[in-house]
């Protein structure tokens, strides 16, 4: 079945994209959560003429995107946890404390933006995650667990 994302779905596709999918993801899942809409002929022409008028907008946010990339790039982040004797973390360190480290250094970075490549995080070191600004734009940043 052909469907219209109308927001970006993990391990699927981003906003606006046409996709198959199977009749009972598309019916039982993307419908009722207003993920997605049916691909009809007509819901494609609109999608077109949408995509026509969106096409220079999304230039400047690539734009965008790719300057605050060139920024992040540079940053060194490090993020205090409390810690055993051994160096083990209690807890764990997720995509929402590095949003708020992120944040903190003056950028505007959601959590669902990150993905941290080793998670979870029980250990104090050095890490890696990407952040994507963009849908073309991903930035991998390492960032180091320190014990409080």
């Amino acid at each position: 079945m052909e469907i219209i994302l109308k927001e970006d779905v993990a391990h699927l596709g981003h906003k606006d994209d046409i996709v198959t999918v199977k009749s009972g993801y598309a019916v039982n899942f993307l419908f009722p959560k207003k993920k997605a809409i049916s691909a009809s002929s007509s819901a494609k022409k609109i999608l077109a003429e949408n995509k026509k008028q969106q096409a220079h907008k999304e230039v400047k946010l690539k734009e965008n995107a790719v300057e605050v990339a060139a920024k992040l790039e540079n940053k060194k982040l490090s993020i205090g946890a409390k810690t055993s004797s051994t160096g083990k973390i209690f807890g764990s360190v997720n995509t929402i404390q590095l949003a708020e480290a992120i944040n903190k250094k003056g950028f505007d970075i959601s959590r669902k933006q990150i993905t941290i490549k080793n998670e979870p995080i029980k250990e104090v070191g050095t890490y890696t995650a990407i952040v994507s600004l963009h849908r073309e734009v991903k930035v991998e940043m390492e960032f180091t667990v320190v014990s409080e």
